[in-house]
């Protein structure tokens, strides 16, 4: 289920169709994200305007889209996504893939996501 919560270790777990993730720290201007993607799952092909991202991969291997390039991610691999750049994690394998997602803006509300594609109708 879509914007499910539940509480895992005093933290906020918000469940999506293709994994969960977590608010690990939060204050203006950065954010910092656990989000596990399940084997088989991805997010949707989307953007954002008031923030751009860096990743880390910190267990298996993330399949990642930023704009042209689509490459594989594994342990302790990281990447920029600039700003309004089009991106998308996804995970081909077969356990969980986890990722810390630091968030560097002005807004980084949920509601600054524009959707392209996404297997789960969500755009």
């Amino acid at each position: 289920m879509d914007r499910m919560r539940e509480r895992e270790g005093g933290m906020e777990l918000v469940v999506r169709p293709w994994g969960d993730f977590q608010v690990l720290k939060a204050r203006p201007g950065v954010k910092i994200k656990l989000i596990r993607v399940k084997p088989g799952g991805k997010t949707s092909l989307q953007c954002h305007r008031h923030r751009r991202e860096h990743w880390t991969v910190v267990a298996g291997i993330m399949t990642v889209t930023v704009d042209e390039l689509n490459r594989d991610l594994g342990l302790s691999e990281s990447l920029d996504v600039p700003l309004g750049a089009v991106h998308r994690l996804e995970n081909l394998q077969e356990t969980m893939a986890e990722l810390l997602e630091t968030q560097f803006g002005e807004i980084l509300s949920e509601d600054d996501i524009i959707r392209f594609h996404d297997i789960y109708g969500r755009v």
